[in-house]
């Protein structure tokens, strides 16, 4: 019998059943998050009288607030009471997202996008920390691309269905929609998920006595290699601080990219809001084939530094090159297109190596204080766009900025150590070995 086949051997109801609502989850999330894009592309600035400036800041504002509750949500979630946690921020996120369709002043917009922050500041922590108590390391990297996936969905959603209520509706009706609709995600999230294994009734015997014995193996094995196991030692970790800063540069890139797709695809195309809702969504259905297929390689051949360091440098020169070939359209939106395949790849690699560097005391916190600190790229990356803009009257030199971030995050994955990061090769041999035994 091949390894293959001893793998297959164990029941997997735990990607049918984890899987789909803790994407659905964010896929609402990420979109009012991002709807803001489409509105002030179409009509929003005007209505408020602000610049491209100031709608940078309140795009980029939200991620100030999200930093707050990233270590505590990460921890609460590795003591078991994620699903309590989640259920909470639905309710206020998607609350606040249907009142910024009543703001009236720039400073309106500015507080409920930094309420939004704290609202929404857990939830990716503590999803990461559910997915990894029910997926072994071998199968982390892809059950970690097929929750990101939602962040693609979600841009593909927002994109025509936000520049279809936008053109018919006014853009103020985009934020009271989607807002509502986030409200009632709590009927789908608490009935479905479970913290971990332990707690779930629908789950086979054989395969939650896998899964727990797989994630006891790992903790046995990081512990056993000099890992960090308080929060003083990983704050003093050089591994920590090189994934923080990693993650910040490419951020920086990435939202800058796509708060601001909308508006670099108006001018390149000039034409209306649906047309460039739709022509929005193609690069993030290709990011969906980019992250599915650098997670799978990666998990396939051990190899986590490379797989995330790829993305950046690729993505950076396509985004150079859709500026050097826009004045042939369809050649600028296929680098567009190929900056959308890349622009995501790495994050389901990325985030499947905090728990082969830290252990489970720590890795929650270490998960959500690097998504904090680093998506205030997510304010650096708009902010530095609009102020570009603004300054130079130009989207090229702004796009030349983002792109230097990407390489920098390049750079950063290659330092990695390759000795630490890179051995999950021989721990999914192991593992097919124990379930082959």
């Amino acid at each position: 019998m091949s390894l293959e086949q001893a793998a297959t051997k164990i029941p997997q109801q735990r990607w049918l059943r984890i899987i789909p609502p803790v994407m659905i989850v964010y896929i609402f999330a990420f979109m009012d998050r991002m709807n803001i894009g489409f509105a002030m592309a179409g009509g929003m600035n005007e209505s408020l009288g602000i610049t491209a400036s100031t709608a940078g800041m309140a795009a980029g504002i939200f991620f100030f607030g999200y930093l707050f509750l990233q270590i505590p949500g990460g921890h609460i979630a590795e003591n078991g009471w994620g699903k309590k946690f989640i259920a909470i921020s639905i309710l206020i996120w998607g609350g606040l997202s249907a009142l910024t369709g009543l703001v009236t002043e720039a400073w309106h917009l500015l507080v409920l996008r930094f309420f939004l922050g704290i609202a929404e500041g857990g939830v990716w922590p503590v999803i990461l920390v559910i997915i990894s108590k029910w997926f072994p390391s071998e199968e982390r990297a892809r059950a970690n691309a097929f929750f990101i996936m939602n962040i693609n969905i979600a841009i593909m959603i927002t994109g025509p269905i936000s520049g279809w209520i936008i053109q018919d509706y006014g853009w103020r009706n985009v934020f009271f929609i989607e807002g509502i609709v986030s409200v009632l995600l709590i009927l789908l999230w608490w009935p479905l998920i479970d913290d971990s294994p332990e707690k779930a009734k629908w789950i086979s015997p054989a395969e939650r006595d896998y899964i727990i014995s797989r994630l006891k193996e790992e903790q046995v094995s990081i512990k056993s290699d000099d890992a960090p196991v308080s929060y003083k030692q990983l704050f003093a970790n050089s591994n920590f601080w090189k994934l923080t800063l990693f993650y910040f540069a490419f951020q920086v890139g990435d939202y800058g990219f796509m708060l601001w797709l909308p508006t670099i695809l108006k001018e390149l195309t000039k034409t209306g809001m649906t047309m460039v809702g739709f022509l929005s969504a193609v690069p993030f259905l290709a990011a969906m084939a980019g992250l599915y297929l650098i997670a799978s390689r990666s998990d396939k051949t051990g190899k986590r530094r490379i797989y995330t360091a790829l993305p950046a440098i690729c993505f950076a020169v396509a985004f150079v090159l859709s500026v050097h070939t826009k004045e042939t359209i369809w050649l600028s939106f296929t680098f567009l297109v190929i900056c959308g395949f890349f622009h995501n790849a790495y994050n389901g690699v990325f985030w499947a190596m905090p728990p082969m560097l830290f252990p489970s005391e720590v890795c929650g916190g270490a998960r959500g204080f690097i998504n904090g600190i680093g998506n205030l790229g997510g304010f650096v990356g708009p902010f530095l766009v609009g102020w570009v803009i603004t300054t130079f009257g130009s989207t090229d030199i702004a796009i030349y900025v983002l792109s230097g971030f990407l390489l920098a995050a390049f750079f950063l994955a290659m330092s990695l150590p390759a000795n630490k990061i890179d051995a999950a090769k021989e721990v999914v041999s192991k593992d097919k070995q124990i379930v082959r035994s």
